[in-house]
């Protein structure tokens, strides 16, 4: 299995067992795969970019860090997108109509973005859910976005805010 930016938390870790620990040894973050929702949800549509995301790190060095670990040569020459500096949406500066914490919700075993589609489907049109979590939820971003919905994410102090809009 040649492993790319593209590649599937999932699949790696079905391919490579041990590479789960030592996602965790190369960042803290990656603890939350131990959570058995996180992994059969997130893992299977989080990428390895998208890993990095949540765990704050460039995406180039996490996929040759993992490369490192299966034995596979690093690449060098990987062309990713720019990323462009988001403004703050108007929309954002409004009062969320609901707030979710979604450390608590993985806690409790639920998968956030099932939580997620719940309140979309109840919410009226420009009304907005305010997502906290101690990472960036990449692939739930992501998720939303393909759906059709305006999604904004900042963070402070280690808390990931991501406001979702209807």
């Amino acid at each position: 299995m040649e492993i790319t930016l593209d590649t599937k938390i999932y699949d790696l870790l079905k391919e490579y067992p041990f590479m789960e620990d030592k996602l965790i040894e190369i960042n803290p973050k990656y603890k939350k795969l131990k959570n058995p929702v996180l992994r059969r949800t997130v893992a299977r549509i989080a990428s390895i970019k998208q890993a990095a995301l949540v765990g704050g790190m460039e995406p180039i060095e996490l996929l040759n860090l993992i490369r490192k670990e299966v034995g596979q040569p690093p690449l060098k020459d990987v062309a990713e997108k720019d990323v462009n500096i988001q403004k703050v949406p108007e929309w954002v500066t409004k009062e969320p109509s609901v707030e979710i914490d979604g450390n608590r919700l993985l806690d409790e075993g639920k998968n956030p973005l099932a939580e997620i589609n719940k309140i979309l489907k109840e919410l009226k049109k420009d009304e907005t859910i305010l997502l906290k979590t101690d990472f960036f939820p990449a692939p739930l971003v992501d998720e939303i976005k393909k759906r059709g919905y305006e999604v904004f994410s900042a963070n402070s102090n280690e808390v990931y805010f991501t406001y979702i809009k209807k």
